[in-house]
């Protein structure tokens, strides 16, 4: 037998009692050669409010958990009577494993991926520079550059409107 990995769900906001009650009840039931991790994926969010930048963690797949395991009738059995557990995600009563790929994917961007930016700007949205060379200078968003982390705002600078690259917390919406 193998380990592969499995994903159960689980009741919503659960997530982390699942996973601690899990990792006790595979101590107590002498489980760890059976069951190996079990993993919440989170990922980093930038959130940037005000001018100012917040990371904050958020669940990449609401209501799942990882579980890596050797699935046997006592393992299936640990995992599948811990508390918050609703279920595997399988057809029927056969839980599928992911395959190696889609497990190394979500395990990989645990490590290693960027954080990803939550944006409060849209298009066409009215700001004022608050820092920088342009500081104090209004402007209309043009752009959003994701990749960058960056916004392109037209400043109108002695009659004409030119596109500057600004960082998220160099600017603030004019209400």
């Amino acid at each position: 037998m193998n380990k592969r990995w499995y994903v159960i769900h689980t009741y919503s906001g659960y997530e982390n009692k699942v996973k601690a009650n899990l990792e006790k009840r595979i101590e107590s039931m002498n489980m760890e050669d059976k069951i190996f991790r079990i993993l919440v994926p989170m990922e980093d969010e930038i959130e940037i409010k005000d001018g100012k930048k917040k990371v904050t963690k958020r669940k990449v797949f609401p209501g799942y958990v990882l579980v890596e395991m050797i699935m046997t009738d006592d393992s299936w059995y640990v995992v599948r009577n811990t508390p918050g557990v609703t279920g595997f995600v399988g057809s029927g009563s056969k839980p599928i494993p992911l395959n190696e790929e889609e497990a190394q994917v979500i395990v990989r961007q645990m490590g290693i991926d960027e954080p990803r930016t939550k944006v409060d700007f849209n298009v066409g949205e009215q700001v004022r520079v608050i820092s920088g060379p342009f500081e104090n200078f209004g402007g209309v968003i043009e752009e959003i550059l994701l990749d960058k982390g960056k916004l392109r705002v037209l400043i109108s600078m002695f009659g004409r409107e030119t596109p500057v690259e600004l960082e998220y917390n160099q600017v603030e919406k004019i209400s």
